[in-house]
């Protein structure tokens, strides 16, 4: 829905001063871009283009309207990509960064969930959605929560492989190191498809806005792999795409643990050096080279290998 004209740089040269022991130097270096992107959404009532603002956040161009989409499915705005009719950008001569708006045009007589519209937010790129008054206003029930869980397996070596095909992938971290991805796997280790920003929720939207376009949901039979931790949004977001396996290269919170549990999700954290900590693992995943399962430890204060 996007052209490549619509898609602003996501790498900005500065000039910097890099001390190497005692030694200061004058480089060029690459950093992400971080911009505001205002979504709005555009209603039809009696014939009449009705617009509402949904949401600021703070995210690296490109891919907007991706993110756009994507952000509307998982909190419960849409629920299918035909309930969409176009994805443009603010058309006002006269108006400053129109590149900073996008307009989600909605099909005629269809009306969005009331409980999300009330929701106005501000998203930051460092935590997403924040200052919803309680777990409740925030755990947006997934479509595909009825949806009997697919039977798969996936080999360990293959999981221990992830991490280093995320991260070649990751063009731009490359060239900054500041940007996180979210990577969509099939369970033989290919990837799918990889959207990257500053914020790791934008990335998640992104990716999933990505595969609802594509009609690829819902993404029982793919492993999302997430460059950092694993927060309690993340796995809303994916609950809602339908994922039945994440693969987080940092850590969990406890909500994010207990958010799998009820989803039944499969949740790995600290994925890296061919090591791995199981969270969650879900009846109807099996991992294929383990030496042998131990019981679960019920309790989520208990330490964690790092």
């Amino acid at each position: 829905m996007e052209s490549n004209a619509l898609l602003n740089t996501t790498l900005k040269q500065i000039d910097l001063v890099k001390v190497t022991d005692c030694i200061p130097a004058h480089v060029m270096d690459s950093i992400s871009v971080e911009e505001p992107l205002e979504i709005r959404i555009c209603t039809s009532v009696d014939g009449k283009a009705e617009y509402k603002n949904i949401s600021v956040t703070m995210r690296t161009p490109g891919h907007d309207a991706e993110l756009a989409i994507g952000f509307l499915f998982t909190e419960g705005f849409i629920s299918v990509i035909s309930q969409v009719t176009a994805v443009d950008r603010l058309e006002a001569p006269c108006t400053r960064n129109n590149d900073n708006v996008v307009i989600v045009r909605l099909n005629d007589g269809f009306t969005p969930i009331t409980s999300a519209l009330d929701r106005n937010f501000y998203t930051t790129s460092s935590c997403g959605v924040c200052g919803k008054g309680s777990i409740a206003a925030i755990k947006t029930v997934s479509i595909f929560k009825d949806l009997a869980p697919i039977s798969c397996s996936i080999a360990l070596d293959i999981l221990y492989c992830l991490p280093d095909l995320l991260r070649a992938a990751q063009g731009n971290f490359s060239a900054t190191g500041g940007i996180h991805a979210a990577g969509l796997f099939n369970l033989q280790g290919q990837l799918i498809a990889l959207r990257e920003d500053v914020g790791r929720h934008n990335a998640l939207d992104k990716l999933v806005g990505h595969a609802l376009s594509a009609n690829l949901l819902p993404l029982q039979k793919h492993i999302l792999v997430l460059s950092g931790r694993a927060s309690f949004e993340l796995v809303q977001k994916a609950a809602m795409a339908g994922i039945q396996i994440i693969a987080a290269i940092g850590a969990p919170s406890s909500l994010a643990v207990e958010l799998a549990k009820e989803f039944d999700i499969t949740l790995f954290g600290f994925l890296r050096d061919h090591r791995c900590n199981i969270y969650n693992l879900a009846d109807h995943v099996k991992i294929e080279g383990l030496a042998g399962m131990l019981d679960y430890p019920t309790a989520l204060d208990q330490k964690i290998e790092r």
